[in-house]
């Protein structure tokens, strides 16, 4: 196969706002090199993680909501999701679905041709749980919000399945975020987990994973997208915001809330949860600076699990159901690559239920 030299791109020139995106029509294509494989992307799914890292939104001098303008106070060390500064340009976008078109030396030829998605964490080959080593596709790299990419072989899962790109390219970060905190906290069958945001890409994954694993699921949304999120499989529908969450739980018993949310009604959350109850988090997208009564975690006897950093069976396991159709993808809206700007405005907005992506 003959390919270019040069692609389209959407590349990040810097920390802050909406204007740091800067489409170019003739960007150097990468070349794979040894152990790596060269994707044509045929879809890029936005998350959480390119608009945060763009306005420095994990800096600790932020303490604010995420948006899609840039944050006037950031230090310097710390605006990435690991703490460290990041080079720009960087071509960001980690939720690929395209097809393999050439491989570096010690990748078999026979690759090519495969349709695949991403396994975004990019792990050290001698220590593949070592999470001090990873890096993230699309932050430590570039990434998917271009014509081609390059990504190692071993994060470049094929896929049989009759979804289409763009469908399949709402997978990969909200779903293995979803499936990870879920293997964090031990859901089980046994279980009723409260879901806060459920309308959004990582909401919605988890209702759906949670009924995989035989849960009860209890999703918070605003009204209008009941019946989106009652389409995934949720048993009870809650407004986003209640006057008493205890009230209007009644006498459910929250053994796990799986939360994206944090913000002000984040002590709500943890009041409800039982006895023995867990916490798992991997995100705070109305705020990341919460009340937090030590006595509540302690004499209830919480665990609390953060999750980030999945180990390398989450997202094989998610292929699986894939191609098992035991998911559903949430596809809310596709656009254009060089309409990446007013993509990301949607997204933050949280108008739309499910996963927006792009497409070169």
């Amino acid at each position: 196969m003959s390919l270019p030299k040069t692609m389209q791109a959407m590349v990040t020139m810097g920390h802050g706002g909406l204007d740091q995106l800067h489409f170019h029509p003739d960007w150097p294509r990468p070349h794979p090199s040894a152990g790596e494989v060269l994707i044509k992307v045929s879809a890029c799914g936005l998350n959480n993680t390119d608009v945060n890292t763009r306005t420095g939104w994990y800096s600790k001098a932020v303490s604010e909501p995420t948006s899609s303008n840039g944050h006037t106070t950031v230090h310097n060390a710390d605006p990435t999701w690991g703490g460290a500064p990041l080079s720009f340009p960087r071509i960001q976008g980690a939720d690929v679905c395209g097809e393999i078109v050439a491989v570096g030396s010690g990748v078999a030829q026979t690759r090519i041709g495969e349709r695949v998605i991403t396994d975004n964490w990019l792990r050290d080959p001698s220590e593949p749980l070592n999470k001090e080593k990873t890096g993230y596709f699309g932050s430590e790299c570039d990434g998917g919000f271009a014509q081609y990419t390059v990504i190692p072989a071993t994060n470049a899962l094929v896929v049989n399945s009759t979804l289409t790109d763009a469908e399949l390219a709402t997978f990969s970060c909200s779903y293995s975020t979803a499936e990870g905190m879920l293997t964090r906290a031990n859901v089980t069958a046994q279980d009723t987990v409260l879901v806060p945001g459920a309308s959004g890409g990582v909401g919605g994954a988890l209702v759906q994973l949670c009924k995989l694993r035989g849960a009860r699921v209890i999703a918070m949304a605003s009204e209008a997208k009941h019946d989106a999120v009652k389409a995934l499989g949720a048993d009870r529908l809650l407004p986003r915001h209640v006057k008493t969450l205890k009230d209007a739980l009644s006498d459910e018993q929250i053994s796990v809330v799986a939360d994206v949310v944090g913000g002000e009604n984040w002590q709500s959350l943890i009041d409800v949860l039982v006895r023995g109850g867990r916490y798992t988090c991997s995100g705070a997208i109305a705020g990341p600076i919460v009340s937090f009564d030590l006595r509540t975690f302690y004499l209830r006897d919480l665990t609390f699990t953060g999750s980030t950093v999945i180990t390398p069976d989450v997202t094989k396991r998610l292929v699986a159901y894939i191609e098992a159709g035991a998911l559903k993808p949430a596809l809310a809206a596709c656009y254009p690559l060089s309409d990446l700007r007013e993509a990301q405005s949607a997204f933050i907005q949280k108008t739309h239920t499910g996963n927006i992506v792009v497409c070169p």
